[in-house]
Formats: structure tokens, sequence, C-alpha cells
């Protein structure tokens, strides 16, 4: 049989019956998750990005008296300081996922535990920004009540105040980690199953 005889039986083998193996299907799967994954970071980058910008804008849509302008500003520019640190971190990891081609058990195994680390990472980025999110509630609220007088609280606004604050970042504790479940979570759940699975057969 020559080189033509041997390309022309190659030809007319029907393609269709050739059957990819069974794990690197169940590796693929993982795309599906994935691929949400990086469209909800992608969003919420963006919206990050705009919330930031939004807030620099604070004082001039409430009309805050001009002495007041520094130390909001101040305040600012440190949670400006520790999004970009924390909103960098998450771009890089948004890069590296996108780059990500799940055909290997190594490859599935890295980009799970890159999720992993990077939904801690996301919570920890919401926590240290919680106490700037008090600190301008605070403001807003002793600018609105402008009969308080911060040289003569009583006790028990004090210790309401104190009440308000811990249930208040105590609430956003949570809501942060219903959200990181609900955006990423769940989606890691899927490809960890893909990982179970694997590891069964």
């Amino acid at each position: 049989m020559d080189f033509n005889d041997i390309q022309s039986a190659w030809d007319n083998q029907k393609t269709d019956k050739v059957v990819m193996p069974d794990n690197l299907k169940k590796i693929q799967s993982a795309n599906t998750p994935l691929d949400k994954i990086r469209k909800n970071l992608k969003k919420e980058f963006i919206y990050q990005i705009i919330a930031i910008v939004f807030v620099a804008f604070t004082p001039l849509l409430y009309d805050f008296p001009k002495e007041t302008f520094f130390l909001f500003y101040l305040i600012y520019s440190l949670f400006t300081a520790v999004s970009i640190y924390y909103l960098v971190k998450l771009y890089m990891f948004y890069k590296r996922i996108n780059k990500t081609d799940l055909r290997t058990k190594d490859s599935l195994y890295e980009t799970y535990f890159d999720i992993r680390l990077n939904m801690e990472i996301y919570k920890t980025f919401g926590f240290a920004i919680t106490p700037f999110l008090v600190l301008f509630l605070v403001g807003l609220l002793f600018y609105k009540e402008q009969g308080i007088d911060i040289n003569n609280l009583s006790d028990s606004f004090i210790i309401t105040m104190f009440i308000v604050i811990v249930v208040s970042v105590l609430m956003m504790g949570v809501m942060l980690e219903v959200w990181v479940h609900y955006f990423y979570g769940k989606y890691a759940k899927e490809i960890r199953k893909v990982i179970d699975e694997l590891k069964e057969e």
C-alpha cells in the first residue's frame, strides 16, 4: 500500500466515531461555571470603579461645607488606595482565568484553588472598606442632624451609636458572604464537584 492509499483510507474513516475520553469531558465541563465567574468578575470590576469615582463627588452632591472637604478627601484617599490595591489583585486574577485552558486535572485543580483564594481576597477587600463606609455614614448622620453637639453627647446616644456600628459591620459581613457565594461560590462548588468526580475514578 503506497502513501496515496494510506491517505485515502485515512480520509474515508468516519471521524464522528471518535470518542473523547470521559475525563477530558468532565474537565472541560468546568468551563461553564468558569465562564460565569469571568462574566461576573468583569461586571463587578466595572461597577467597583464607577462606585469609587461616584463617591468622590459625594461632598458636591450633598452640599457638604467646604471645611469638611479636607477630612472627607483624606478618608477618601485612604479608601481609594485600599480599593486600588485589591482591585489590581482581582484584575490580575481575571487575566489569569481568561488565559486558563482546562484540559488537564492539574489545570483544573490550579484554577479551583485560585478561585477559592481570590474569593477570600474579595471578602478581605469588603471587610477592608467597611470601616470607611461606616465612617461615611456616621459623618453623613452628623451632617444631616446638625443639632447634634459632638462635645455633649449623652451616654445613651454613644451606646446606641456603638450598637448600630457593630450591627452594621456584622450585617455587611453577612451580606458580603452571601454576595460572594451567589456570584462566585456556587460556581466554585460546581468546579469542585468535577474534581471530586475525577477523584472517584
